[in-house]
């Protein structure tokens, strides 16, 4: 078994194609909350995440932040792999949620394999074509739907079948793309029906099927 075999897409590789990503690549261990990649730094390698979970986010001038996505164990980063075929900077950041692995392939090596190999070559644009669909409704989440309805959504979602949340306010901003006055009156509206209980760094939920129920609106 290598890391290779945690990529599902990857496993039709030819031998040679498999030797060469095997010989020329590298497995890093990054503590959590670490900065892997930031704006204006040029990515000269493609991450392919085999444990943990990176955060991705834009920030603006201003100091604002939103989540665009997560790469999650057996996931690549899109954001560079978009950046090296575009020749271009990183326009947004990267952080370890979790200490994680990462196998790191240069940049030479990903040219070779996206011109040469079919099956990495799906593997690139796949994961890229999957990534475009999540953006685009990150995108119409955040222009159209109802921040009530996204809390609730995404309070769930980051409970992970737990009672329990341990995110600030700013962080929540951050995931949904608004202020974090907007999330402290909506956590209070929240508290206040007795669906959640707040305390500091921390965000009990008391009443999950209201949740749900509100994130079906």
């Amino acid at each position: 078994m290598t890391w290779i075999d945690q990529f599902s897409e990857l496993a039709s590789l030819t031998s040679d194609d498999r030797s060469l990503l095997l010989s020329s690549s590298h497995i890093l261990a990054v503590p959590e909350n670490t900065v892997v990649f930031g704006p204006g730094k040029t990515p000269d390698h493609l991450l392919l995440l085999i444990d943990g979970t990176v955060r991705v986010q834009q920030l603006s001038e201003s100091g604002r932040e939103i989540v665009l996505y997560r790469v999650r164990a057996g996931e690549s980063c899109v954001l560079t792999s978009a950046c090296m075929l575009a020749f271009e900077d990183y326009s947004a950041q990267g952080v370890t949620e979790t200490d994680s692995k990462a196998v790191t392939i240069p940049l030479d090596v990903f040219d070779r394999l996206v011109a040469e190999s079919i099956v990495f070559r799906r593997f690139v644009f796949t994961a890229f074509s999957k990534r475009i669909v999540e953006l685009f409704q990150v995108v119409e989440d955040v222009a159209f739907q109802r921040i009530d309805v996204r809390l609730a959504e995404r309070l769930i979602e980051l409970a992970h079948g737990n009672k329990s949340v341990k995110l600030t306010h700013q962080q929540f901003a951050a995931e949904l793309g608004t202020a974090r006055e907007v999330i402290s009156r909506q956590l209070a509206e929240f508290q206040r029906r007795n669906w959640i209980k707040q305390s500091r760094g921390l965000i009990e939920l008391l009443d999950i099927r209201a949740l749900e129920r509100l994130s079906h609106v």
